[in-house]
């Protein structure tokens, strides 16, 4: 089927869309895709409502906000047959058995008339699970996919997605079931530590390509105690909250601009790095895929402190801009078919899951 998969991340920059010809198993082919940006206001609408929970002051008005922004770039895309709608993730805390991403898909489902897969996280945590990170079991069809295109190596490859949070999946396309071939996590912070800084010191959504940060130097020290935090030592799965490194902010708040910067993409990189000591066997590659791989200086970091090849997932003929709006068309579409979209190496629950609700379309 053709199914749009759409995607707002916690870098809070826009939507993302992209069409997918998929059974949920196998890819077919990759179709058109789109990007519909937040305005300065509406991010401040959304900023306003991260952390807080069904109810508190601000969520309806973010809500509502990722409803009205996926049905407008959906309306680009009248030959989709179903939506895959991830939502807008406002808080995650998996070890009190809640997530909360903002958007109800039966709104979406009225305001584009198309049959509406959504809520793809809350399942898994019923279950024990961590609900994150979902892309793993489509990086595992990806691997295969490159590999039957000659653009991959038959060897485990590491997709590394940096986003606002940093998430990888390990993962053997040798194996076709991607229960037993995926491992997967969150990182660390990736992108969200170094966005808030530019925005708070410059009023820039970005350290755009690094530029920034690659005219600073990194604190070590302020490292070396960012990576003393349990989280790096957890074993796998395990899954974070966009904020939940918020001390990262005063540890660099005494540094100008650069250093600052310097530190928090180095940080995001070092994080990465000691995820890597967790891995079942060393990769032959790292794909980085999302906004950071834009960022040479965090591609930088990243090649010295991972002592790998790290390279952007164009190299394996890729989309790295569109593989998680890509993801959640594939996962609606497993989703309909009632195949599993988690399991116990991706997010640490005690079995497979198929997560995920269906709204039918409203004409």
């Amino acid at each position: 089927m053709l199914v749009l998969g759409m995607m707002s991340g916690t870098s809070l920059d826009g939507v993302d869309a992209a069409l997918l010809d998929t059974d949920g198993e196998a890819i077919f082919g990759f179709g058109r895709t789109g990007y519909r940006p937040y305005a300065a206001e509406e991010a401040e609408v959304l900023h306003a409502a991260l952390g807080r929970w069904p109810g508190a002051p601000g969520v309806a008005e973010a809500a509502a906000l990722s409803v009205r922004a996926h049905a407008e770039l959906a309306a680009d895309f009248p030959e989709a047959e179903v939506i895959g709608y991830h939502g807008q993730t406002l808080a995650h805390d998996p070890g009190a058995g809640r997530t909360h991403q903002a958007g109800q898909g039966w709104q979406l489902a009225r305001a584009t008339g198309r049959r509406v897969v959504w809520d793809f996280r809350t399942e898994d945590v019923r279950q024990g699970g961590e609900g994150a990170p979902l892309a793993p079991f489509f990086h595992h069809a990806l691997a295969r996919w490159a590999v039957g295109q000659g653009r991959l190596e038959a060897a485990p490859v590491v997709f590394l997605n940096l986003g606002g949070v940093g998430n990888l999946t390990w993962c053997d396309p040798r194996d076709p079931d991607p229960l037993t071939a995926c491992v997967a996590f969150d990182t660390g912070p990736a992108n969200a530590p170094l966005n808030d800084l530019m925005r708070a010191r410059r009023g820039a959504a970005r350290d755009e390509g690094g530029a920034l940060a690659a005219q600073g130097t990194p604190r070590e020290s302020v490292i070396a105690d960012f990576l003393r935090h349990p989280y790096f030592t957890r074993r796998a799965p395990k899954s974070l909250d966009r904020d939940a490194f918020a001390a990262l902010g005063p540890a660099v708040a005494q540094m100008d601009d650069a250093d600052a910067a310097a530190t928090l993409t180095h940080a995001a990189a070092a994080a990465v790095a000691a995820g890597l000591r967790l891995l079942p066997s060393r990769p032959a590659v790292v794909l980085a895929c999302g906004g950071g791989r834009r960022n040479g200086a965090m591609m930088e970091a990243l090649a010295a402190r991972c002592g790998l090849p790290v390279r952007p997932v164009e190299e394996a003929g890729l989309d790295g801009d569109m593989i998680e709006a890509q993801a959640f068309a594939w996962l609606a579409a497993r989703v309909l078919r009632g195949l599993p979209t988690s399991g116990p190496g991706t997010t640490g629950g005690p079995a497979a899951v198929c997560g995920g609700r269906i709204s039918p379309a409203f004409r």
